[in-house]
C-alpha cells in the first residue's frame, strides 16, 4: 500500500489539464479503479479492520490530491485568462434601478391610510356594468355609460373606469364596520393630453360602520394631504355631485407651488383641486344589503397621476408612460 501511495502521488504531480484529472481519479477510485479494488482482497487478510482502515485512507488521499489539483488546474486558468486584460482598468458603470415615481406615489398612499388602519382590497379590470355603474346608483341615462366615454366589451362587461366597484364587492363580502383602500388602474375613452389618459390609476377609500359623519371623513382626507403635500398647507371642502355619494364634495388643497399666494398653477386661485368625496348614498348601501338607517359611511376617490404632477411639479401626464430614461432617472 505504501508502494501504491508513492504512485498515487507521482501520478496526481504528473497532471496536467481537466482531461488527465478525470483519468486520474478514474485510475484509483472509479468503478474498477486499483484502490477500488483492494476491498475485494479484504476477505483474505489477516486482520480485516486495519487492512479496511488502510484502503480508506488511501481512497480519502486520491480525493484530496484531486481537490488539490482541481484547484490548481482554475488559478492557472485564471491566470492565464488575466494575462491578455487589464485589470487596473476601472470596472463598467452599472446604473441603479428606482421605482417608477407612480409605483412611489401609490406606496406611499397605501402606506398613509394603512397607518390609519385602512385595509388593502383589489378587485377586477374588466368589470361587469353591474358593479361599476348600477350598484353605485348611477342611473340608465347617465352619461358616463356612454359608448364614447367608457371602453365596453359587451353588453354586460366593460373596463373599469373607477375602482369604485371594489367598495361594492367588499361591502357584499363583509360585514361592517369596514375601513378599505382599494387601488388600482382604470380606464376611460379620453382624448391623450398633458392632462389625460386612456388608462391612469385611482385610489378608492371608505369607511362604512354606525355614526360615520362628514367630520369624520373630513379628518381623513386633511390628515392625508397634509402627509402627502406638508403640514402646512390648508384644505377646503366645496358642494358637488357624485351618483353613489350624498352629500358629495370636491376636495381642494392649497397650490404646491405658490402655498395659496397665486400662480399659473393654480389659475392665480391659490387652490388646485385634487379629489372627490362624499357620504355613501343610501341607494348603495341598500343595493349591498346594509341598512341605512343604522350604518352610514363616506367614500372618497383620487387620482394617482394627480397627485405625482403635484408632487413631482411635472407638466405633462404622459411622461409617466413613455418610458423616457432622462425623466424616470430623476426619481
Amino acid at each position: 500500500m505504501e508502494e501504491l501511495k508513492k504512485q498515487i502521488k507521482a501520478d496526481a504531480d504528473a497532471v496536467k489539464d481537466t482531461v488527465a484529472l478525470t483519468q486520474f481519479k478514474a485510475k484509483y477510485n472509479g468503478k474498477k479503479g486499483a484502490v477500488t479494488g483492494l476491498f475485494s482482497t479484504l476477505k483474505d487478510a489477516v486482520d480485516k479492520k486495519e487492512t479496511g482502515r488502510q484502503i480508506n485512507e488511501l481512497k480519502v488521499y486520491v480525493e484530496t490530491l484531486f481537490a488539490e489539483k482541481e484547484t490548481e488546474l482554475l488559478d492557472i486558468k485564471k491566470t492565464e485568462e488575466l494575462k491578455g486584460m487589464d485589470i487596473t482598468l476601472p470596472a463598467y458603470d452599472v446604473a441603479t434601478g428606482t421605482l417608477h415615481p407612480l409605483t412611489k406615489v401609490m406606496d406611499e398612499i397605501k402606506s398613509i391610510f394603512t397607518r390609519m388602519g385602512f385595509s388593502i382590497e383589489e378587485g377586477p379590470e374588466i368589470e361587469k356594468d353591474y358593479y361599476n355603474f348600477t350598484a353605485l346608483n348611477f342611473q340608465p341615462e347617465h352619461p358616463a355609460r356612454d359608448m364614447h366615454d367608457t371602453f365596453h366589451i359587451n353588453d354586460e362587461y366593460l373596463l373599469r373606469t373607477h375602482t369604485s366597484p371594489i367598495q361594492v364587492r367588499t361591502m357584499e363580502k363583509y360585514a361592517p364596520p369596514l375601513k378599505v383602500l382599494a387601488p388600482g388602474r382604470v380606464y376611460r375613452r379620453d382624448a391623450i393630453d398633458a392632462s389625460h389618459s386612456t388608462v391612469f390609476h385611482q385610489v378608492e377609500g371608505f369607511m362604512v360602520d354606525t355614526d360615520i359623519r362628514f367630520s369624520d371623513l373630513k379628518g381623513v382626507l386633511d390628515l392625508f394631504l397634509k402627509e402627502i403635500f406638508g403640514s402646512d398647507l390648508k384644505t377646503r371642502f366645496r358642494p358637488s355631485f357624485f351618483p353613489f355619494t350624498e352629500p358629495s364634495a370636491e376636495v381642494d388643497v392649497q397650490c404646491v407651488h405658490c402655498r395659496g399666494k397665486g400662480c399659473n398653477m393654480c389659475k392665480r386661485t391659490g387652490w388646485l383641486e385634487i379629489l372627490g368625496a362624499g357620504m355613501i348614498h343610501p341607494n348603495v348601501l341598500r343595493a349591498v344589503r346594509i341598512d341605512p338607517e343604522k350604518y352610514s359611511g363616506f367614500a372618497f376617490g383620487v387620482g394617482v397621476e394627480r397627485i405625482a404632477i403635484l408632487k413631482y411639479q411635472v407638466d405633462d401626464m404622459r411622461l409617466f408612460f413613455e418610458n423616457d430614461l432622462r425623466f424616470l432617472k430623476q426619481f
